[in-house]
């Protein structure tokens, strides 16, 4: 077996330091070969590797004014493509209305005051269901993600009743709480309470256990621990929880409002559908992701001042 091989640095050409490395390296091969080690390949040789940009490299910041320009270019790509469909006349205008027909129909719900009405109605059905939902899903996530025993009794249920489309739903309400405001909150209830709740318990499972250890060491108490470690570290995650279920609780809005309603957004639609108002419907949906992305804002800010040490 021959002895550990010592690198000699030639100080001639870079061809004869090329030929120095493969050859340490075919005789560190031979090496393990002798030794009953796994003989390894050497790795390949390769180029220097580029520089990579902010914009392509994995979690790399990047500038304010990149972020800004990203954000605009989000909403005025889908924005070209739509008027230039509609002005080429690719697409007929009962079925893609163009932007400024849009716009002109938005314009005239609002000078009536039919829009307004109706996302005030909608916004005051998300806020009773989906508030209904967080009242009841946080408290029960914190159970479930700080004992076991609440894990284990809980999660099964909830696991199946997940799975359940709340739109299945609909014709039981009905039986149930009748054709009103309080089925329709029922239908939010259930299309967001399950999944809010599971969200929020894993957020609280991933609490480190050695935060845990060190507060009874201390000698905290159990409800301390609770109220002064878990519920503080899970807030900006309980938070983020509530800001994607939100966009399920606006989903859901209007599917309630398409059953016997008297007013809110999902009301426009079906009232617009039965005249082809394409329009008129394009306009409500716009509506509808301003409320929501104003919402998720919101929130975002409201996660930021209240856990500013996790962002």
């Amino acid at each position: 077996m021959t002895g550990p091989t010592q690198r000699t640095t030639a100080s001639g050409s870079p061809a004869d330091e090329l030929a120095a490395e493969e050859l340490e390296a075919e005789q560190r091969l031979a090496e393990r070969q002798e030794s009953g080690r796994p003989a390894w390949a050497p790795l390949p040789r390769r180029t220097t590797p580029k520089v990579a940009s902010a914009l392509s490299s994995l979690r790399t910041p990047i500038s304010a004014s990149a972020r800004w320009t990203l954000a605009v270019l989000s909403f005025a790509t889908p924005l070209l493509a739509w008027i230039v469909l509609s002005v080429s006349g690719a697409v007929d205008s009962t079925f893609l209305p163009s932007p400024a027909a849009v716009v002109k129909a938005g314009v005239d719900m609002a000078s009536t005051g039919e829009l307004f009405d109706d996302l005030w109605a909608t916004t005051q059905r998300v806020l009773e269901g989906f508030g209904l939902a967080i009242l009841v899903s946080v408290p029960l996530g914190i159970l479930m993600g700080s004992f076991t025993a609440g894990q284990a009794f809980f999660e099964p249920l909830i696991g199946l009743l997940r799975y359940l489309p709340a739109s299945a739903f609909i014709p039981l309400l009905i039986i149930w709480l009748g054709i009103g405001e309080p089925s329709k909150i029922a239908i939010l209830f259930i299309g967001t309470v399950f999944f809010n709740t599971l969200m929020t318990a894993d957020v609280v499972r991933g609490v480190p256990g050695e935060l845990l250890d060190v507060s009874y060491t201390l000698g905290a108490r159990r409800g301390e621990v609770l109220r002064k470690i878990v519920v503080p570290h899970s807030l900006p995650g309980m938070i983020d929880a509530i800001r994607v279920n939100a966009a399920a609780a606006w989903n859901f809005v209007v599917v309630a409002e398409l059953i016997n309603s008297q007013a809110g957004l999902g009301h426009r639609i079906v009232l617009a559908q039965r005249f082809l108002r394409t329009d008129t419907i394009f306009a409500v949906l716009v509506v509808i992701g301003i409320g929501g992305l104003v919402i998720d804002v919101l929130l975002r800010t409201l996660r930021t001042r209240v856990g500013k040490w996790a962002a």
